[in-house]
């Protein structure tokens, strides 16, 4: 692993995109997106995803120039069509829209049509409770996971996120549906590892444990996973008539969108009060015994926060693979990488 720099990792990842055809704009939000989820320790979503991001631009899958907007609204629901747009920057303008009408009407839902993967989608709805909201961050793409009892691939991953305000660090939930999210397999494949079996199923449909050799993941849960995926699939996409997942299945051309939901704190309850008992509520589970094996108990997000800030002076460390990779990609643009820290 080598240790990087946040603000110089971002710096590299912006000048990558922005080689690719991403405006500044849109480089500059992916990049921080992708180096947030490095900070947090999701490395899955973060610059690793770089090089494939330049290979969506080549094929026309991402629109690095297109410009997400706001085409409808009626009461406290709005739609934004982002036009293949960077993801990042669609799921941002569908959830400041969200919170824009919940400043209004105590609730605001903005869904998303054509997005790109947008990164971690806990980015977004951390958004919301920054500006005393829960928010809540919906994405649905084409298959990737199998369906619970079936071998090969009918749903997606389709994370859900949740960000709730309290008086110190948000709660903030972030999961995908199936066991782990592809970019785990990814992360596997770029160091070189083997992965745990129950990830994932090969061509055949039996354990795969070579990261090389997956053929689809696996729902979280079973039947749970798969049924999140598919309501998600729901809300998000045939809510607003753009199919993710039948269209592929009857060989047409799959879509992907996501929906942000902002509830504002203030019309439930005193924003005082709410962030106050759920402080209570956090310190009365974080007071359970804890079970032979644990040292701690955690809430959402709570790892990802106590890293980040480890990280923000240790710096980030990245996979040979994915330092090679992107280091291949930058020799294409005439960009080099930046100065890895030094050692601890």
């Amino acid at each position: 692993m080598t240790r990087f720099r946040p603000d110089d990792l971002k710096g590299y990842a912006a000048a990558l995109l922005e080689a690719a055809g991403y405006t500044p704009e849109h480089a500059e939000r992916t990049a921080e997106i992708l180096v947030w989820a490095n900070a947090r320790g999701a490395e899955s979503h973060g610059v690793l995803r770089i090089p494939r991001y330049g290979e969506m631009v080549e094929t026309g899958l991402i629109d690095p120039r297109a410009v997400p907007s706001v085409v409808s609204r009626e009461g406290a629901v709005a739609v934004v069509e982002a036009a293949r747009a960077p993801g990042p920057s669609g799921m941002v303008v569908a959830m400041d829209t969200a919170i824009e009408i919940a400043a209004e009407t105590g609730i605001g839902w903005c869904s998303a049509r054509n997005i790109t993967h947008a990164g971690a989608v806990g980015y977004f709805a951390l958004r919301a409770a920054e500006r005393g909201c829960l928010g809540i961050v919906i994405s649905a793409s084409g298959p990737l996971m199998a369906y619970h009892g079936a071998r090969v691939a009918g749903l997606s991953t389709n994370p859900i996120s949740i960000a709730v305000p309290t008086r110190g660090l948000p709660l903030l939930l972030d999961m995908s549906t199936s066991t782990v999210a592809l970019g785990k397999i990814l992360h596997a494949k770029d160091k070189g590892t083997p992965i745990p079996e129950g990830w994932a199923i090969d061509a055949e449909g039996a354990p795969a444990t070579d990261p090389a050799k997956v053929a689809t993941l696996t729902p979280l849960g079973g039947p749970k996973g798969s049924g999140l995926s598919l309501m998600i699939e729901v809300l998000a996409s045939v809510l607003v008539s753009n199919p993710a997942i039948s269209s592929v299945l009857s060989g047409q051309k799959g879509a992907m969108n996501g929906a942000a939901l902002a509830l504002r704190i203030g019309a439930f309850a005193d924003p005082d009060v709410f962030a106050t008992q759920i402080a209570e509520l956090a310190e009365r589970l974080k007071a359970l015994p804890t079970a032979q094996g644990t040292d701690e108990i955690l809430m959402p997000g709570e790892r990802g926060f106590r890293l980040a800030a480890e990280r923000r002076v240790a710096g980030i460390p990245i996979a040979k693979g994915t330092v090679d990779r992107l280091a291949a990609l930058g020799a294409r643009y005439g960009i080099a990488p930046p100065t890895p820290m030094s050692p601890p």
